[in-house]
């Protein structure tokens, strides 16, 4: 079975370290696959879900925040700003982020206000779409 070494390290520590047979990142031109033995590149990565196959059968959701991914000698580094499996989002909690994020895209903002808004209701739908998988055993 092909395999590659997969790290995931978020801002508050290292969230996954381990053999990955699949990886597949959210990128700012759409998702991209990671299998054995790929190119060696750097791509950067956009709040979404990131699906990873330890097995090739299963497969894992992570909500990821921005950041990017490191493909070398056929070990991956996934760096982002958060990463979360479902079972550890708060969905009382990111419904309140979306609402509140939706409140302010109503008032009048200056432009940098605008999308600091859009990136907080980004991830806040993130959150709540990858809290409804709760299949996690690592």
């Amino acid at each position: 079975m092909d395999t590659f070494g997969l790290k995931i390290i978020a801002s508050d520590g290292v969230f996954y370290e381990g053999r990955c047979k699949k990886l597949i990142i959210p990128a700012p031109d759409g998702e991209k696959g990671i299998l054995a033995n790929h190119e060696n590149m750097v791509i950067a990565v956009n709040v979404g879900v990131a699906h990873m196959s330890l097995d090739g059968e299963d497969w894992k959701d992570i909500a990821v925040g921005v950041g990017f991914v490191e493909i070398v000698n056929n070990r991956v580094t996934l760096i982002v700003d958060t990463a979360e499996k479902p079972e550890d989002i708060d969905v009382r909690r990111a419904q309140e982020q979306k609402e509140r994020a939706e409140e302010r895209l109503r008032q009048q903002q200056s432009i940098q206000q605008y999308y600091h808004t859009q990136a907080s209701l980004a991830r806040a739908m993130n959150r709540l779409r990858v809290s409804q998988d709760k299949k996690w055993n690592l």
